[in-house]
């Protein structure tokens, strides 16, 4: 009997699902958020200044992980006064009524070397569009780096409304880079 119940124990063990990977804490020194694009062939460089980031993922199982990123989007600046008041009005990221732009991934895949590719959803002013995210994992000492970069375009999202949705002016294609120091991710082996 008492050898049955051991062995129902280890079967029901076994078909239990794997307890949730803790999440990682975001470093907000040495982590950042950059954006570029061109206003009539030159090209803009911005940064997000506020933003947090839930990361769980073990590197030897990273279907199981997830990742959820949320940036305040009236933290947007670009250096210059006149920029960093336009950037959260309704034309552009409407940060009153979409305070927030969040990824939240829905799989992530090994790529050898300390690469992963994050599929997910990325919502900016209400608008969700789905996106493959390229990322490298690195020790920086006690910490792990997450890093990696893409394109997108402005204007699934809405961003830069009425004259600025002229391509000419401002182009369609953003490429965004992040470097995210995160402490209590398992190191990549």
């Amino acid at each position: 009997m008492r050898r049955r119940k051991l062995l129902v124990l280890a079967l029901l063990a076994a078909a239990a699902p794997a307890a949730a990977q803790p999440a990682a804490r975001l470093l907000p020194e040495g982590s950042e958020i950059v954006f570029t694009t061109r206003q009539m062939g030159v090209p803009v460089e911005g940064r997000f200044t506020r933003f947090s980031a839930e990361v769980a993922l073990d590197a030897r199982q990273p279907q199981a992980g997830r990742v959820v990123l949320l940036v305040d989007t009236a933290s947007a600046r670009f250096g210059a006064a006149e920029l960093d008041s336009e950037v959260p009005q309704p034309i552009w990221l409407a940060s009153a009524a979409f305070p927030q732009a969040r990824f939240e991934s829905t799989a992530i895949a090994a790529a050898g070397g300390g690469r992963f590719e994050v599929a997910g959803r990325l919502t900016i002013k209400g608008t969700t569009r789905e996106l493959r995210v390229p990322v490298t994992l690195a020790v920086d000492g006690a910490q792990t780096v997450a890093a990696g970069r893409f394109t997108l375009k402005r204007l699934d999202f809405r961003v830069g409304e009425a004259e600025w949705s002229d391509t000419s002016l401002l182009a369609d294609e953003v490429q965004v880079r992040f470097r995210l120091r995160l402490d209590g991710l398992p190191l990549p082996p």
